[in-house]
């Protein structure tokens, strides 16, 4: 009787679904180790050792591994979802996306691939992806593959309650979608998918009676998101209105001192600076500005980024009456990123870069070469004596000299980008042909300067040996 009771289980094995590299997922199927490791045995095991002189984080790395044993699927669901938000907490992104992962199986174990609850995992997975990796493709995906379960749950659930959850998960979906197409330059789908996720939120609210809890896409996130989309599309007029209404809300909900208003007065600023309303966007920066002041002081990376952007604020209005506050700005902002992140960091550099790209065009071509030559000590200190930033200064400090007729100097100077160039990108690249022409066209004019000279030098010699007539 037990060889013929063998053989049976030898013909019929039982299956135990796993997925690879996850080993918490076996136990979601093991099951039947509820009846053979009774939960208080387990417990008592656990007490045990927590007396034999062990940590509290090993005690409770015990109690994790003990959930993952004894834990039937909503247990482990419940126990993820919690894990979730701690590990956002710490920034473990990966993690976190992992666990979102791991409540998308459960509920399809739970709740079955087409209910509502399953779609509602898969859309947070997919907010995971957009917001925890930056991973546009793959939050499409998984935002489309719960989208119809969603719509046919909204329009056959009778329940309230359910309702109010799957709205906000359609909230989350099509914000995703919405922001997805957006990273991926498409704004027409951006913008078509962020409506509808305004519909939704306007559904929720009516349910809620205008007051809604706090939802995973706030409606600040939601409106600032329809404001870029706007603007991809190149409607400027409803991307302002956008930008208003959530700098609006933000002032009501925080106050006008809080950060959250910093980005929001520089985005709306560039929707100013498109419309050529200059003076409105040079306000609209003062006032970040002036926020970040307030928060971190005037010597900081946040401020001299507002400052940084103020300057080119003026510079963008072209007037005369802006100049000199362009040059304050500039060097409030490179006096705080040195001060702040040193001379040699990338943010200290480009501004300086950028001050004196303006300086050049503004005829101060001394002091933006005076500048440049300081800064080229930092950037191979950064970058190495062949990189990318120092051809680029090379290159710039040798058109100086040529505008200021210093052939000489210029035609050295553009003989040591190039040959940064070349080593980078090779001698046939765009970078590299742009200066070797612009070299080719310094030495003729040098070579055609110098026969010039040669031809009037005897003259003026023979000139000064004869003296003045006595």
């Amino acid at each position: 009787m037990f060889r013929l009771l063998r053989k049976k289980m030898q013909a019929s094995p039982i299956h135990i679904p796993t997925v690879s590299n996850d080993t918490d997922w076996d136990f979601c199927f093991h099951l039947s180790q509820q009846a053979k490791v009774p939960a208080y045995q387990k417990r008592d095991e656990l007490y045990y050792s927590s007396g034999s002189g062990e940590s509290e984080e090993d005690i409770k790395a015990k109690e994790e591994k003990a959930v993952g044993y004894m834990a039937l699927p909503k247990e482990k669901l419940a126990h993820s979802q919690k894990k979730i938000t701690q590990l956002i907490k710490k920034k473990m992104n990966t993690q976190a996306n992992k666990e979102l992962i791991r409540c998308v199986m459960l509920s399809r174990i739970i709740f079955g691939e087409e209910h509502w609850k399953c779609a509602q995992a898969l859309a947070s997975l997919a907010y995971g992806y957009l917001t925890l990796r930056g991973l546009p493709a793959q939050a499409k995906k998984h935002a489309e593959s719960a989208k119809n379960t969603l719509l046919t749950w909204k329009g056959s659930t009778a329940s309230n309650k359910e309702k109010k959850e799957i709205l906000e998960a359609l909230v989350m979906l099509y914000y995703t979608l919405g922001v997805a197409w957006l990273l991926q330059n498409h704004g027409r789908e951006a913008y078509f998918n962020l409506q509808k996720a305004e519909r939704n939120m306007k559904e929720l609210k009516e349910l809620y009676k205008g007051g809604v809890r706090k939802l995973q896409v706030s409606e600040k996130d939601l409106t600032v998101a329809l404001g870029r989309a706007s603007l991809a599309i190149h409607r400027l007029n409803l991307a302002l209105a956008y930008f208003e209404k959530a700098i609006d809300n933000v002032i009501a909900a925080k106050g006008d001192r809080t950060l959250d208003l910093v980005s929001l007065y520089e985005e709306i600023a560039q929707i100013e600076q498109l419309r050529r309303n200059h003076d409105q966007a040079i306000q609209y920066l003062e006032q970040a500005y002036s926020i970040c002041v307030s928060l971190f002081t005037e010597v900081s990376p946040q401020t001299a980024e507002a400052s940084a952007l103020l300057a080119k604020a003026h510079a963008m209005s072209g007037e005369a009456q802006h100049r000199d506050a362009v040059e304050i700005y500039f060097i409030k902002s490179i006096s705080a990123y040195q001060a702040t992140l040193g001379p040699a960091d990338y943010e200290t550099l480009t501004t300086i870069e950028e001050f004196c790209k303006w300086l050049v065009q503004n005829g101060e071509k001394q002091e933006a070469y005076r500048l440049l030559k300081a800064a080229l000590k930092s950037q191979v200190i950064s970058y190495g004596d062949c990189s990318e930033k120092v051809a680029e200064t090379f290159y710039n400090m040798g058109r100086i000299c040529f505008a200021k007729g210093e052939l000489r100097k210029a035609i050295q100077l553009l003989q040591k980008c190039l040959m940064i160039q070349i080593f980078l990108y090779g001698s046939e690249h765009s970078k590299s042909r742009d200066t070797k022409d612009l070299l080719t066209l310094l030495q003729r004019a040098s070579n055609s300067s110098s026969r010039w000279r040669r031809e009037t030098i005897p003259g003026r010699r023979n000139c000064i040996c004869k003296g003045p007539e006595v």
